[in-house]
């Protein structure tokens, strides 16, 4: 699954370029031929504006939103694209500066919010960004569009108009939550976001907002938070970006990446400040595995801990036997590898590439195995008796429980992440397959497919082509878990057609078929497929 090319002409630089949205949707040459169930919509996220006059933006996640679509119909394809119409977008574009601070970017603020009424109005003087580039998903009939702030922004997914931005600090406890929500058949949807908990130290929130309201009333203002999670310090939670949910737990891995709440607080008063000054790491913590019961949310009090890693996506969780079986996207330390995602660094001359890459934390995709029953074991041993891993948990002398994990798949320098599986059918539930995105120094250069149970993997490369985030769609009466197609964004800077659609078969990642158009496409991070 190790990249086999060399990216010197450096053709990556491209998807980190600013490009114009589209008036109406254009028609894409497809070869191949796109198989007759895709008959609803690809839509991504990512940044398409990377500077605003001649300010740049610093950090890969601070370009401003630009919504994409590939609509599906008779074996024909378009495609379309949208700015988001945030406020961080709307007044960059009105005052030509970057006015609101995005991650890696400092903004210039309204000169009347001095610091005074900023730091005691707390969050509400700080000018959170609503920049909603990282994802897209439903909330009962509705789509929104997502960052990791408490600004989730209504979308309308047929023409990409901006509907209206929503605080969801109006509903639940939250300071924010991520871009990666669990949903569930019925349309449920669960998320996490840290919090403000008893006596104001901080803590962790999972929030369920019910599926459509008979009433058609909004589903958003009947959300509720179901079950707290502490944190390991009072006043530095830790950055949380994704988290595990099988069918009767919620998984919270802590790392030991954390915010620096009073930098928080105080950066919007220092002029230059932005949200990666605000992180830190906690070198001495490691890695803190809560679990919670879901029906009824209720916290389990027992203490799991192995070594550092960042980590940002989860693959899959689930049950087997009295354990919880948690896979994962890690980063080996306890190093920020938002560190190497300056633009700078992304659009470098390969060679700087490679040389900063050597520096960054080692990705492995790992399974750790959390034990349900402890209470009876002796010390030293090893908990998991699953057949099948060979990752294990062993109780110390001060009740905690150490978990060393199973090594998935290892490369130098060489990720699987934006990981994806077959969600509709899988998730929650004893797996077999996951398809991910292939980052070559943190250059993404191919999709990749590993099975969890063998560790057998499988490859689609070519040469000078940028893929996005693999998502799985289920052949309509497929059988196999699979049983059906990839879908994927490739940048292909020097074609005559240089961005297109990739349709690959999900069994042996051969091509399906490809849809090219007649403009590039940036970078785009995560999506959704609306049949």
């Amino acid at each position: 699954m190790v990249s086999r090319f060399e990216h010197p002409a450096g053709g990556y630089k491209k998807i980190f370029e600013t490009c114009e949205e589209l008036a109406e949707p254009i028609p894409a040459t497809v070869t191949g031929r796109i198989p007759p169930f895709l008959k609803g919509s690809l839509l991504r996220l990512g940044p398409g504006l990377f500077e605003v006059g001649d300010e740049p933006f610093y950090h890969l996640f601070d370009g401003q939103a630009l919504m994409h679509k590939f609509d599906f119909k008779n074996g024909q394809v378009t495609y379309f694209r949208k700015f988001v119409r945030t406020d961080a977008y709307v007044r960059a574009i009105t005052e030509k500066r970057v006015v609101i601070t995005e991650f890696g970017t400092f903004g210039y603020p309204d000169p009347c919010k001095n610091i005074f009424s900023r730091f005691f109005s707390y969050f509400k003087g700080v000018e959170v960004t609503d920049n909603c580039l990282v994802n897209v998903y439903p909330i009962g009939e509705d789509y929104y569009a997502v960052t990791e702030t408490n600004y989730i922004t209504k979308v309308n997914t047929d023409n990409l108009e901006t509907l209206k931005k929503v605080d969801l600090c109006n509903y639940v406890n939250i300071n924010g939550v991520t871009a990666h929500p669990h949903i569930e058949k019925d349309g449920t949807v669960y998320n996490i976001g840290n919090c403000m908990g008893k006596g104001a130290s901080l803590a962790y929130n999972i929030v369920r907002t019910p599926p459509t309201q008979k009433d058609k009333s909004d589903p958003i203002e009947k959300s509720k938070v179901v079950v707290q999670f502490p944190s390991a310090e009072r006043f530095k939670p830790s950055y949380v970006h994704s988290f595990g949910m099988s069918e009767n737990y919620f998984v919270f891995v802590e790392t030991p990446v954390k915010i620096n709440l009073l930098k928080f607080l105080s950066a919007w008063s220092i002029r230059g400040s932005n949200y990666m000054d605000c992180f830190e790491s906690n070198e001495t913590q490691g890695t803190l595995f809560h679990i919670a019961k879901k029906e009824p949310g209720e916290y389990i009090d027992l203490k799991f801990k192995g070594a550092a890693i960042g980590m940002f996506h989860h693959i899959n969780t689930y049950e087997d036997q009295g354990f919880i079986v948690v896979d994962l996207c890690g980063w080996k330390g306890f190093e920020f590898v938002y560190n190497y995602l300056w633009l700078a660094n992304l659009r470098a001359n390969w060679e700087e590439v490679k040389k900063a890459a050597m520096m960054a934390p080692q990705p492995e995709v790992r399974r750790y195995v959390i034990p349900l029953d402890v209470h009876k074991e002796e010390q030293g041993k090893n908990l998991v008796s699953l057949p099948y891993t060979t990752a294990t948990a062993t109780m110390h002398s001060d009740g905690t429980v150490w978990l060393e994990p199973e090594v998935l798949f290892s490369g130098p320098r060489q990720a699987f992440e934006f990981p994806q599986i077959n969600y509709g059918r899988y998730q929650g539930k004893n797996y077999t397959y996951a398809y991910a995105l292939g980052l070559n120094h943190f250059i993404p250069d191919r999709i990749c497919k590993l099975n969890v149970k063998t560790k057998e993997t499988w490859v689609w490369q070519e040469p000078d082509s940028y893929p996005s985030e693999p998502l799985f769609v289920q052949t309509p009466d497929g059988v196999d878990e699979d049983d059906g197609v990839l879908l994927t964004i490739v940048a292909a800077p020097g074609s005559q057609r240089p961005a297109y659609l990739l349709i690959l078969n999900a069994k042996d990642l051969s091509e399906v078929a490809r849809a090219e158009v007649e403009c590039g496409i940036p970078v785009t991070f995560h999506g959704m497929y609306k049949p």
